[in-house]
C-alpha cells in the first residue's frame, strides 16, 4: 500500500514537498517514481529513482526543480518541488515496481509500475 500526502495550494515560485509511505512490502527492493495528471491531460512521469537512490531520473519539465529522495529506513519516498509554476499544477501519484532491468530501463512509463497511492493533489496560484 502506497500513502501519499503533502500536497496543497502554494505561490507560483514556492515550494512544497510530497511524501509516499510504503507499507505491506520489502520498499527497498522497489523502484520509486512520481507521476503526475493535470485536468484534461494524460499521466506523465516526474521522476523516479531506485532503492539504493544511487539512480535517479527527472522529466526535463522538472529537471532542475524537482528533487525525488528516499529514506530506506522510513519506507518513504519524498519529492520536493521548488520554483513551482502553475503548470505543474495536478495530482501528484507515487508508484512502486520492483526493481528489474525492464522497470530501471522503462522508469518513465505508468504502465511497468504495479502500485499505485491514491494521488494528492498539487494546485500552483499564479
Amino acid at each position: 500500500q502506497l500513502q501519499a500526502s503533502g500536497g496543497g495550494l502554494v505561490q507560483t515560485g514556492g515550494p512544497l514537498r510530497l511524501s509516499c509511505v510504503v507499507s505491506g512490502r520489502t520498499f527497498s527492493s522497489y523502484m520509486m517514481g512520481w507521476f503526475r495528471q493535470a485536468p484534461g491531460k494524460e499521466r506523465e512521469f516526474v521522476a523516479a529513482n531506485t532503492w539504493n537512490g544511487g539512480s535517479t531520473y527527472y522529466a526535463y519539465s522538472v529537471k532542475g526543480r524537482f528533487t525525488i529522495s528516499r529514506d530506506n529506513a522510513k519506507n518513504t519516498v519524498y519529492l520536493q518541488l521548488n520554483s513551482l509554476k502553475p503548470e505543474d499544477t495536478a495530482v501528484y501519484y507515487c508508484a512502486a515496481v520492483q526493481r528489474t532491468y525492464y522497470s530501471s530501463t522503462y522508469y518513465d512509463n505508468a504502465s511497468v509500475y504495479d502500485y499505485w497511492g491514491q494521488g494528492t493533489l498539487v494546485t500552483v496560484s499564479s
